[in-house]
């Protein structure tokens, strides 16, 4: 019969047979009581600790309950078989998904930083009232699943929204409200059936995209991209048999081009010829800092072959973590059917909230507030970074929030933002951007959380890590 030593805190908060049980399960994991051993009775271990008998069987019984004992009836209680814990010797944390492409999570963003809004010039007191009153709605809505597709009011503004800025004509039945890009994106995928074919991607292009088509099985061609956009007939000559193109149409991602017309119809009638399918990243269009947004491809679209994809990480906060994916009215049946059992709308809450933003108008003029300041912001980095930079640095300003710094092959992009990134800066190197190798070494500055008093000395102290490394 197994020997047990337990002390007990009789002043605690933890109840004694709570106390009891932990001991033995402790015990039992850690190898001390061995499979088989038996335990004492009730009566014996009762009386060694001074606690009622009820109390023992109280822990003997959740310890069965859980596995970790076998009741015997009159034979009395022995340790349970179970399968040896891995070794923790060497344990450490998992690693962050894509560290790659992440950094901390949850972090005040860094000057340089993309793919973050301004974190001070948000309205927060506007966005904390509207978030209250959300979830004071969502609280009292009726004990019921909501509708996977999203919040209806949300899908109607989404629409109307697409309407007016995009000039893309969609009813509400084909929106979907998804969990950021991330989530249009596997929905995407899920409701074209494209798992394990080719697709087409721009090169360079979003790393995160790529990684997502291969963990969908897919195979990845890269396709170039020049002043207006992805060279529709270097993808032909390299993949024309493709299932799937994703774009950017609006501006590229990272290099800032708009896609030609001329662009848009040829890859339009690729699709339609092969029975493809066109997955449209309106990335950042709707922040274009210089004349007028072009409207989205998927506005084009007479065959219902477009998918288009946007997000409020960039304009609200990805730590809404919300977007929404446009299917072809034709398709809304199917998708409708996967988000209902794989890919349901986020919470609610957070979709009543952005609904009143956008219904009482204060997306749009938040829009128009975060263009001037973030051209603003591009202009004085790019003056600074003019004065400073030697002529073997080309600086490059794209169409929306980021500028591109050209750096020559000789120098790592990879290494200069590891060491920028202990200095507090967060520029995003380019060449990982790239399938073709090898990649342009370049650095991406985010604008949008510049410090105007302190861009001088962070300009600087970035290019020196330039020129120690050329």
């Amino acid at each position: 019969m197994a020997t047990l030593t337990i002390g007990l805190n009789r002043a605690g908060r933890t109840s004694l047979s709570a106390q009891i049980y932990c001991s033995i399960r402790d015990a039992i994991e850690s190898g001390q009581l061995a499979a088989g051993a038996r335990l004492p009775s009730w009566s014996d271990l009762a009386a060694q600790l001074g606690v009622s008998r009820g109390t023992v069987r109280a822990a003997y019984e959740r310890l069965i309950d859980e596995q970790f004992a076998i009741g015997l009836g009159a034979a009395g209680t022995q340790v349970a078989e179970r399968p040896a814990l891995p070794a923790t010797a060497g344990w450490s944390p998992v690693a962050p998904p894509l560290p790659d492409l992440f950094s901390d999570f949850s972090t005040a963003p860094l000057a340089f930083q993309m793919g973050v809004p301004s974190q001070d010039a948000f309205p927060f007191k506007l966005w904390s009232r509207i978030q209250a009153r959300a979830a004071r709605r969502a609280a009292a809505a009726p004990v019921g699943y909501p509708d996977p597709r999203g919040d209806p009011d949300l899908r109607r503004e989404i629409a109307a929204y697409l309407g007016v800025a995009r000039g893309l004509r969609c009813n509400p039945s084909q929106v979907f409200v998804t969990a950021g890009f991330s989530g249009a994106l596997n929905l995407a995928l899920r409701g074209l059936r494209v798992e394990g074919k080719q697709a087409w991607m721009e090169d360079p292009g979003f790393p995160l995209t790529r990684t997502a088509l291969g963990l969908a099985g897919m195979t990845v061609a890269s396709v170039p991209v020049d002043a207006d956009g992805l060279d529709v007939d270097a993808g032909i000559r390299r993949a024309a048999g493709a299932a799937l193109a994703v774009v950017t149409p609006g501006q590229q991602a990272p290099l800032g081009m708009t896609m030609s017309l001329a662009r848009r119809i040829s890859l339009l009638d690729w699709a339609r010829q092969n029975d493809a399918w066109i997955i449209e990243d309106d990335y950042l269009s709707e922040l274009q800092l210089k004349g007028r947004a072009a409207p989205a491809l998927a506005s084009l679209d007479q065959d219902g072959r477009v998918l288009h994809i946007g997000s409020f990480s960039k304009t609200i906060s990805p730590a809404v973590r919300l977007g929404f994916l446009v299917v072809p009215s034709d398709r809304a049946g199917r998708f409708g059917d996967i988000a209902a059992c794989l890919a349901p709308a986020p919470a609610a809450s957070v979709q009543h909230a952005v609904t009143e933003f956008m219904r009482e108008g204060h997306y749009l003029r938040h829009l128009r507030r975060m263009k001037r300041l973030y051209a603003a912001q591009r202009e004085a980095l790019l003056r600074c970074l003019t004065e400073l930079a030697p002529d073997s640095i080309k600086v490059h300003a794209t169409a929306g929030v980021t500028v591109v710094v050209a750096l020559p092959q000789s120098v790592s992009d990879v290494d200069i933002a590891v060491r920028a990134r202990r200095s507090g800066l967060a520029p995003t190197p380019l060449s990982p951007w790239y399938m073709s190798a090898p990649g342009q070494q370049g650095l991406l500055l985010g604008v949008t959380n510049l410090n105007e008093r302190t861009l001088p000395a962070d300009c600087y102290r970035l290019l020196q890590l330039v020129w120690e490394r050329d």
